[in-house]
């Protein structure tokens, strides 16, 4: 069209059908580019959605256990150059070998009473705890404390973990006392061990240091901790009832 054929229509229009005529022109354009802007974006929200569907998220997981191991200087490794040949390292020696899922962690405390076991006891179960071994009461024992004290710190420590995890399997350790502690109080310091095991229907191990306490050649100069080679055997003692359970 020609500028002149161009003006000649304008003026042939109303004057006051110009701005309408032109507003009407401005939105069918806006209104035009709009909808394209929306079918592109909704394209790009489908292509997006079609290659999260077509390409699924891999989540990597673990199934490593925990069996920890709560006692006193046996279980720390009192002595030792290595704590780690101490006997929860040397069941970690043997897990390993057998390529088992499980993480052995040694909670031992030199000096630990049953009482200073049930004071830390919460802080320890902060974490998921698969087997809980208790080791506890030797020292009691050969500080005289009153049996029926020792008796409802282990009985209070094993309610914990029951209740804060129903599912944990608790092994006991049991301990005998040297004879010197006299005669009534060894006997049912070893038989409290054996009341509290039955009572709760938890696994037992009626003498962690069995084949292995007063040996002077299995144990330090002190006569009361294990040497290298007494914690293998300790190491082993405790394996025949932790072995099943894996």
């Amino acid at each position: 069209m020609s500028k002149a054929e161009n003006n000649q229509l304008r003026t042939n229009l109303p004057t006051s059908m110009h701005p309408i005529f032109l507003k009407f022109c401005y939105f069918t354009m806006a209104l035009f580019l709009l909808s394209c802007g929306n079918d592109k974006k909704e394209q790009s929200s489908s292509d997006a959605a079609a290659k999260e569907t077509s390409t699924p998220t891999q989540t990597a997981t673990t199934s490593t256990k925990t069996i920890l191991c709560f006692g006193d200087s046996i279980t720390a490794g009192y002595g030792l150059d290595d704590t780690e040949d101490a006997f929860p390292g040397l069941l970690q020696e043997k897990i390993d070998s057998l390529n088992l899922e499980y993480t052995v962690i040694n909670s031992g405390l030199s000096g630990e009473t049953t009482a200073g076991g049930r004071s830390r006891i919460d802080w320890v179960l902060n974490q998921s705890i698969d087997i809980f071994l208790l080791e506890l009461g030797a020292n009691d024992g050969l500080r005289g404390v009153p049996l029926s004290e020792t008796r409802a710190n282990l009985q209070a420590i094993i309610d914990m973990v029951q209740e804060k995890s129903p599912t944990t399997t608790i092994i006991l350790a049991g301990m005998q006392l040297p004879p010197n502690m006299g005669q009534e109080y060894t006997t049912e310091f070893k038989q409290l061990f054996v009341d509290i095991a039955k009572n709760n229907g938890i696994a037992f191990i009626p003498f962690i240091l069995e084949n292995v306490g007063g040996i002077a050649d299995l144990n330090q100069s002190d006569g009361i901790h294990p040497t290298e080679e007494g914690h293998k055997i300790v190491a082993n003692t405790v394996w025949e009832v932790l072995k099943p359970m894996l």
